[in-house]
């Protein structure tokens, strides 16, 4: 019996030397050139903001509920040292739908929608030295760039427009417009990280080996819109919105 312990015992310690190899072999971490990011959220344009209007008319047709809204953001790093600097470009898509207004301001049977798709070209830096050096998994950003959002809007599944109006006396003339255009503008984006590596390190190694895949996180971030065309006449489509989503280190 002791000499079968013994024996036991041998192979085990023998066997040490062979596993500790196996992880000294593991494949280094894959370079890291920059990020994908696919978030969702809830967008909300105050256009009932506008300067000059009366009452509510969009909440009138569209409710005053939040849009889902959805984004895919590809970020590419010029700096990597004390935290991971570079830029990105982003384009996200909301919709909502209404019934149209008559005359009289009450709802009508025909259906009205309105389109928007967020254009995104944003600096960003991610203070990441600590989760990096230490394994710390919360990592902080900011994110402060341009804004350009195409919209349309359709009433009975086609494009809405508006009519003109001929000048009288002491109104001018309104031309017929389309609904249909693009606001732009400003916008501060902040937001917290958790690194997922920390609850399966032996999986993010292999997804970065099989997938070149570095980390792993998800996100919360907080956005602070201004777009008015920098005041210019027009639908003010700003807001003030949370997201949360995935984002992976490439």
């Amino acid at each position: 019996m002791a000499r079968a312990v013994a024996l036991g015992v041998a192979v085990l310690l023998a066997a040490l030397p062979g596993q500790a190899q196996e992880y000294s072999d593991a494949p280094t971490q894959s370079p890291r050139s920059g990020s994908v990011e696919l978030r969702l959220g809830s967008y909300r344009p105050q256009v009932d903001a506008e300067e000059g209007l009366n009452g509510s008319p969009f909440s009138d047709v569209f409710g005053s509920g939040g849009w889902l809204l959805f984004e895919l953001e590809v970020q590419r790093f010029f700096y990597q040292g004390i935290g991971s600097a570079g830029l990105s470009v982003s384009a996200g898509y909301a919709e909502k739908y209404g019934y149209a207004l008559r005359e009289d301001g009450s709802p009508s049977a025909e259906r009205q929608s309105f389109h928007v798709v967020p254009l995104h070209l944003r600096a960003v830096y991610r203070f990441d030295y600590p989760a990096f050096q230490w394994g710390f998994p919360l990592i902080p950003y900011v994110k402060p760039g341009l804004v350009f959002v195409p919209w349309w809007t359709n009433k009975g599944g086609k494009l809405d427009s508006a009519p003109g109006r001929d000048a009288v006396e002491g109104s001018p003339a309104v031309p017929a417009r389309k609904g249909t255009g693009v606001r732009y503008g400003w916008e501060v984006a902040v937001g917290l990280s958790f690194m997922l590596d920390v609850l399966e390190p032996r999986f993010a190694r292999d997804f970065d080996s099989d997938m070149g895949i570095n980390h792993s996180y998800v996100f919360a971030e907080y956005t602070y819109s201004k777009v008015n065309s920098f005041g210019r006449p027009g639908f003010n489509l700003s807001d003030s919105y949370w997201m949360f989503g995935l984002a992976l280190d490439y």
